[in-house]
């Protein structure tokens, strides 16, 4: 009996080891996103993080008609959970030649 509870536990272990989502940072420096293009999966969060020295940000997915984010000061972050499967583009609200892409396979 006692082995079969150790079995069991010892599957719920890899199982919810397997299921654990990744948290990714996406760079904010020198007017770009590093990467520009990232790939996550289904599940996973990205931050955004400014690491410039003065100014502001945000990180629009303005395709997808949601909410600019809030302004991003330096040492400042925002994220998103990405639940679906897809490509999903974005932009900075104050500097649209700013743009970047999260693939999630």
């Amino acid at each position: 009996m006692i082995k079969m509870h150790r079995l069991c536990f010892l599957a719920m272990l890899f199982f919810a080891g397997a299921a654990i989502a990744d948290t990714v940072e996406v760079r904010i420096e020198k007017m770009k996103f590093v990467p520009q293009e990232i790939r996550i999966k289904a599940g996973d969060t990205v931050v955004w993080k400014s690491y410039e020295k003065r100014g502001y940000h945000t990180v629009w997915f303005k395709a997808e008609n949601l909410p600019e984010s809030d302004p991003l000061f330096p040492d400042e972050s925002w994220q998103r959970a990405f639940s679906q499967k897809g490509e999903f583009s974005y932009e900075c609200g104050p500097h649209p030649d700013m743009t970047g892409k999260v693939i999630v396979e």
